[in-house]
This record gives C-alpha cells, sequence and structure tokens, in this order.
C-alpha cells in the first residue's frame, strides 16, 4: 500500500526558525542602538561638566584681575596723595629756604641748595602730572556695570556731559513686551512687578548709563508715570554730583525699588528739562512706546493711536530751545508700531541717538 503523501502547511519549523531568527536580530538591532545613545549621552554630560568648569576658572580669572585693578588704583590714589603733600611742604620749605637771612661772613643757604630743591619740587610735579595722565587712561569710573558675558554692543550713544538727565519710564507697560501681560502683572504684588524682565532690562538700562559717567560730572535722575518726579527725594530741579559716590549709588538703588504703575505722560517728564538751570547738555530717555496721557486728564480708559500721536506731539513740544541733546532707548512693546519712527525723529531732531536694543542688553 503507497504511503500517504504528507500535507504541506506553512507553519514548518523551518518558518519557526526564520521568524525567531528575525526577532532576534530586531531584539539586537534596538539593544545596539540604545547602547549608543546611552553612551552619546553621557560623552556630552562629560563635555558640558568640562564647559562649566572652564567658564568658573574664567570667571575666576575676572575677578582676580578687578580686584588687582582697584588695588593698583587705590595705590595710584595714595601715591598723588602723598605728591600733593610732598610738593606742597615743598614749596613751603623753598619759600622759606629763598627768604632766609643771609649775613656777609657766610651764607646760611647756597645757591646750590635752592637749585635742589627747585629740582625735587620738578620732579615730583612730573610724578604727579603721569599718575593722572594713567588714570585718565584708564578712564576710572565711580560706578561699574558689566553686561552678561563682558560683551560690548556698539550704540552710537554719547554718555558725556557736564550735566546728565536721565528719564525713565516706570508706567504699567513697562513691566512685559505683550499687552496682556501688561494686565496681568499689573495685578501682582510689587515683587513679582520688581521682577519682570522688561523692568529690569530698564533698571540694567539706566545702571549701564550711569556707570560710564566720569567724575565731575553733574546728573540727575527722574521717573515719570502720570506724574515726574526725581529719584533722590527732594531734589527736584538741583544737580547731584557723581564725585558723592555714596548719594550716586545710593540713587540709583533707590530707583531699583520703584514699582511699574500708571499711565506714560511723555509731557510732564520732557517739562522737567527746563526746570534746570543750568540746563543739560545730555538728556537719557528710556520708555517702551508713545505716551498714554498729556497735560488734559484722560477721558477714558482707552487710548487710539492717533491719539498716542497726538500727545507725543505735544510733548515735544515742551522741549526746550535750544533743546539738548535727546538720546533714546525704545525697549519693545507690542501693539505700537509708529513709537519707533516717532522717537527716531526726535532723537534726529535733536542731534542725539536712537536705539532699539536686543532683549539681553546691556
Amino acid at each position: 500500500m503507497p504511503l500517504k503523501r504528507r500535507s504541506f502547511s506553512v507553519f514548518t519549523l523551518s518558518f519557526l526558525d526564520v521568524m525567531c531568527c528575525g526577532f532576534g536580530a530586531v531584539v539586537l538591532l534596538f539593544m545596539i542602538l540604545q547602547h549608543e545613545a546611552i553612551v552619546q549621552k553621557e560623552i556630552a554630560a562629560v563635555d558640558l561638566s568640562t564647559e562649566v568648569d572652564a567658564l568658573k576658572a574664567q570667571i575666576a580669572g575676572v575677578q582676580q584681575d578687578t580686584a588687582t585693578a582697584r588695588a593698583n588704583a587705590l595705590s595710584v590714589d595714595e601715591r598723588i596723595a602723598q605728591l600733593v603733600s610732598e610738593s606742597a611742604a615743598a614749596r613751603r620749605l623753598l619759600a622759606q629756604t629763598r627768604a632766609a637771612p643771609q649775613d656777609g661772613a657766610a651764607p646760611v643757604v647756597t645757591r646750590r641748595d635752592i637749585d635742589a630743591l627747585e629740582l625735587a619740587l620738578k620732579k615730583m610735579e612730573s610724578e604727579k602730572q603721569d599718575l593722572l595722565s594713567y588714570l585718565n587712561q584708564q578712564s576710572r569710573q565711580v560706578r561699574q556695570f558689566v553686561g552678561t558675558g563682558n560683551r560690548e554692543y556698539l550704540t552710537g550713544i554719547r554718555t558725556g556731559g557736564q550735566r546728565v538727565l536721565i528719564l525713565l519710564d516706570n508706567s504699567s507697560s513697562m513691566l512685559d513686551v505683550s499687552l496682556v501681560n501688561v494686565l496681568r502683572k499689573r495685578n501682582m504684588d510689587d515683587n513679582a512687578k520688581r521682577r519682570s524682565e522688561k523692568w529690569r532690562q530698564a533698571l540694567d538700562t539706566v545702571d549701564w548709563i550711569t556707570a560710564r559717567l566720569q567724575p565731575g560730572t553733574q546728573y540727575q535722575i527722574y521717573t515719570f508715570n502720570s506724574r515726574a518726579e526725581p529719584v533722590v527725594p527732594g531734589s527736584a530741579g538741583q544737580w547731584l554730583k557723581v564725585d558723592d559716590a555714596r548719594q550716586f549709588n545710593q540713587a540709583v538703588m533707590s530707583l531699583k525699588a520703584t514699582v511699574p504703575d500708571g499711565g506714560s505722560n511723555l509731557t510732564r517728564a520732557l517739562q522737567v528739562i527746563a526746570n534746570f538751570n543750568p540746563r543739560p547738555d545730555n538728556v537719557f530717555l528710556v520708555t517702551d512706546g508713545l505716551p498714554t496721557q498729556g497735560l488734559a486728564a484722560p477721558s477714558g480708559q482707552k487710548v487710539s493711536g492717533d491719539r498716542r500721536n497726538e500727545l507725543f506731539l505735544e510733548a515735544v513740544k515742551q522741549l526746550p530751545q535750544p533743546a539738548p541733546p535727546v538720546n533714546v532707548v525704545l525697549l519693545p512693546m507690542e501693539g505700537d508700531p509708529m513709537a519707533p519712527w516717532a522717537y527716531w525723529s526726535m532723537a534726529m531732531y535733536t542731534r542725539g541717538a536712537f536705539l532699539t536694543p536686543a532683549y539681553d542688553w546691556p
């Protein structure tokens, strides 16, 4: 009897072997790729740690250089004071020597003594002038401000002048770039308002300006929202001295304690310029858009774009003639497209500078 032929089936042992081998290959490939990803993460972590250590070393080096520079400046100041004292003493001794009585027998003071004193006096005066020139070349400043990463920006703003006026907008819009966030942050507590990124940038901008005022300069800092008032109480219309380092630093610190609130009245701010006698020869205006208030009381809660432009023109008319240079630092603000053109025009009209900074400036 012939054998019955075995029926064909795809689920044979050979097929199962092929499937198992394929599945094993997939598992092996997955493990290899996963292992490679883990190794890459570990390498990235090692590289990041190395970079952090390098940055820490750079920071330590900069701090050490700063401490050395301060020590050198202090030693130079002490040497100048010593030379001034020695020079005054030498002048007095030289005057006494020249006026000393001479008898006929033997002169008490010879011509050689007088020449020696005059030579010593000239040498001290020359050394004093060299030290003063060194300080001028080092551009010594009463305050210092270093931006993120010690970067320098080309701004075109002239920070010099004998009488410098700084006008800082501290209205509610200085809380944020977005109108929605301004409305939200306006209802927060004062500490949260002070921490607003945009307001911190405005304060850093003023800090950057004050750090570049040279000794001998007179200054004044005003904030303005619905009204304009000086940062130092009781100093309205008065010039303060940069040389008074304690008051100078205290004025900037007091500014950082203020809180943005209310509307923006540029008219009141520019009226401050005419209140000084003598007038400022350099003005810095830090704001973020066209004003929302003017001389007349506001008639409603909303201000149209055309009305804001009218308020700006009203404010510009308050500038005295001839107008001092007005350097404008315009921070970003949405929904105010006419502001850059308007403030640029005012800066060009007064021969000042116009700057719209990056988000991380200064």
